[in-house]
């Protein structure tokens, strides 16, 4: 919550933020990914590395997957949640792939409009 508040008292250009849900109660969750969008909304750009992909993809513009440090699957928000190969690949099983290989791969980028 610090660094939302910064973000807007500093009013910089872009807020990254990684892993804003990882140990939070799921109604603390909600409350996170809705101060990402309001920050956005406020015209603050965001990069932000998120493991919850469904939560990630609701706020976000465009979805980028890693794999070992390299993009996998990307596309517009929410267009890979039902991709059975980004499931297997965020789900652990599925082996390393390669860039190009089946597509573009778990982190989630939100820009503003």
């Amino acid at each position: 919550m610090l660094a939302f508040s910064r973000a807007l008292v500093i009013e910089q250009g872009l807020l990254l933020v990684d892993e804003p849900s990882t140990g939070l109660a799921p109604s603390i969750v909600e409350d996170v990914f809705r101060n990402v969008q309001t920050v956005n909304e406020l015209g603050t750009s965001i990069l932000m590395v998120e493991q919850n992909a469904r939560g990630g993809s609701v706020i976000s513009d465009r979805d980028d997957v890693f794999d070992r440090g390299t993009v996998a699957y990307e596309g517009k928000a929410g267009e890979l949640l039902d991709d059975p190969e980004v499931s297997q690949l965020c789900r652990g099983r599925r082996q390393r792939v390669r860039k190009g290989e089946l597509g573009q791969s778990s982190s989630y980028a939100k820009t503003s409009s």
